[in-house]
């Protein structure tokens, strides 16, 4: 089948990711498929606090949802659990096991993304079978309990201006916020709490498009 296209998915794109604690009782699957009603293309599970069975049993189902929808499919962390599914991708962070590891186990066409928070580690992900890597996270968040200070616009910029891998913007994006991410020339950005803990997802996504699109 060959390897995906990142650069082209990403263009023009929001990414999603799953985080069930903010979803108003609303299940991932439930979610995802309001996302992909709204017209994202990419949704990433992120679970950190369920057993491996639940994420397994989970992603199964995530699977068969984005793979029916023609949507990328990617898992946070594990690469087990990524080839298990038959995801499209794994997406590790600094401290999760290094990408050469993960390249062998995932093999030549699976996706991998890789966190990166400063000009120092985007740099190293150059010389890296990485497929593309997050820029963050650019304001504060809570999302993530272990997550690093915000980075700020100016990695943002330097990765823009000295970085040709594809990328996705992601920390603490909002819609009154994202004019500021795209205007730094992001054009994959990540938006969590707020398209999964809106009550109206596809309001929410179509709103946050209108305001990216802006000049």
């Amino acid at each position: 089948m060959g390897k995906i296209n990142v650069r082209e998915v990403f263009q023009n794109s929001i990414y999603g990711i799953t985080a069930e604690e903010y979803s108003r009782g609303r299940s991932n699957a439930e979610v995802v498929k309001e996302m992909i009603g709204a017209g994202i293309k990419i949704i990433q599970y992120r679970e950190k606090d369920k057993t491996m069975l639940a994420k397994y049993r989970e992603c199964l189902e995530l699977r068969r949802i984005t793979k029916e929808a023609g949507v990328l499919f990617i898992v946070n962390d594990h690469v087990d659990l990524a080839l298990l599914v038959g995801a499209d991708g794994v997406h590790v962070g600094q401290d999760d096991l290094p990408v050469e590891a993960v390249r062998r186990l995932a093999g030549p066409d699976m996706i991998i993304g890789l966190s990166t928070h400063s000009p120092e580690q985007a740099q190293a992900a150059l010389k890296m079978e990485v497929d593309y890597i997050g820029v963050g996270p650019i304001f504060l968040t809570n999302t993530k309990k272990d997550v690093c200070a915000p980075v700020g616009l100016e990695y943002l910029e330097y990765v823009v201006q000295n970085i040709p891998l594809p990328f996705v913007a992601i920390g603490g994006i909002k819609e009154h916020n994202i004019l500021e991410v795209r205007k730094r020339g992001a054009d994959c950005i990540c938006l969590v709490t707020e398209i999964v803990g809106a009550i109206d997802i596809k309001a929410k996504v179509c709103q946050v498009k209108a305001s990216r699109d802006c000049s």
